[in-house]
């Protein structure tokens, strides 16, 4: 379980919140250091990012809408450790990844969930299997059939969803929507077996207690201005014991208590992390060892990384 102490608020953090918002809760944490840089995705727009649960120290991204069906392998430091592409899918709008283990394999969790206008009949999830180092080039990229597609609806109608998560002791998939008032969290059991299944989420509840924009920067167009709290990635510790959620201003912590439910872990204040200060934030993954957190954005190559103990 990641134990983490809380800070008092500051002054300045309490005027803030009198005025604009309840604060989340500080953490001794200290900033993020710079891991290295990117060499993938070629497009320049890291969407998500996994810890593989194969190979001890590779991480795995994507590009955003407009890349390649294509999953990067790069070291901690990001240097490019090899390419898998997915047969017979299409990447509309990919925009997070996971990584989970079940069914004894390594698995690699893409979320084909953007849909920025709400429009979209229905998205996708593919579950591929990971493969071997020995499988990796960064020249000549491998190739592999996801073991199931998902095809996704909601119950309320289309979302956009940037975050993916997945707890593979509850063989389920949580999302959480990004455009929304108060971003939603949905839930899908992965089929036993595994298969290409049509499945409609389910509506868990709202995650409420993310930091909004004060006054002045709701005056301010862009990422870190009136969009700051928008979810853009998503991710949830191997052991269970915490989650984290990636905004375009903020990185938050959410440590879960024994046995509890995700959306009740979800709900409740989070830890705010250092800032990040990048500007289009989208990606982050706890190392599979959990004592990381690595964040990339889509407007630059740097990937960055939290201590957390």
């Amino acid at each position: 379980m990641i134990q983490l102490p809380r800070l008092g608020l500051t002054l300045a953090v309490l005027a803030l919140s009198v005025c604009c918002w309840a604060a989340p809760a500080a953490n001794k944490a200290a900033p993020p250091s710079v891991a290295g840089t990117l060499e993938a995705p070629p497009n320049d727009e890291a969407s998500g990012l996994a810890a593989s649960r194969r190979t001890p120290g590779l991480l795995w991204t994507h590009d955003d809408s407009g890349g390649q069906p294509e999953l990067y392998a790069v070291d901690a430091g990001g240097r490019l450790r090899g390419v898998l592409r997915l047969e017979g899918v299409k990447a509309e709008d990919w925009e997070d990844l996971a990584a989970a283990e079940f069914d004894g394999k390594a698995w690699l969790i893409v979320a084909d969930t953007g849909d920025n206008n709400a429009k979209r009949a229905h998205t996708w999830i593919h579950l591929v299997a990971e493969p071997a180092t020995d499988r990796l080039s960064p020249s000549k990229p491998a190739s592999e059939r996801p073991s199931a597609s998902l095809k996704l609806t909601y119950p309320d109608g289309p979302r956009d969803c940037e975050s993916l998560s997945v707890d593979a002791r509850e063989r389920a998939i949580y999302l959480l929507s990004k455009r929304d008032p108060v971003p939603r969290l949905y839930r899908v059991d992965i089929p036993n077996p595994l298969r290409d299944s049509e499945i409609t989420a389910r509506f868990i509840g709202e995650v409420g207690r993310l930091p909004q924009p004060t006054a002045a920067q709701k005056l301010v167009r862009g990422y870190l201005g009136e969009h700051r709290a928008w979810p853009t990635a998503m991710d949830f510790s191997a052991d269970g014991s915490a989650a984290v959620v990636l905004t375009y201003g903020h990185v938050l912590l959410f440590p879960r208590k024994d046995g509890e439910a995700w959306g009740a872990t979800l709900a409740r204040e989070p830890v705010l992390l250092p800032p990040h200060n990048l500007t289009q934030a989208e990606a982050i993954c706890f190392s599979a060892d959990g004592r990381g957190v690595y964040v990339a954005s889509e407007k630059t190559r740097t990937l960055l990384r939290y201590e957390l103990r």
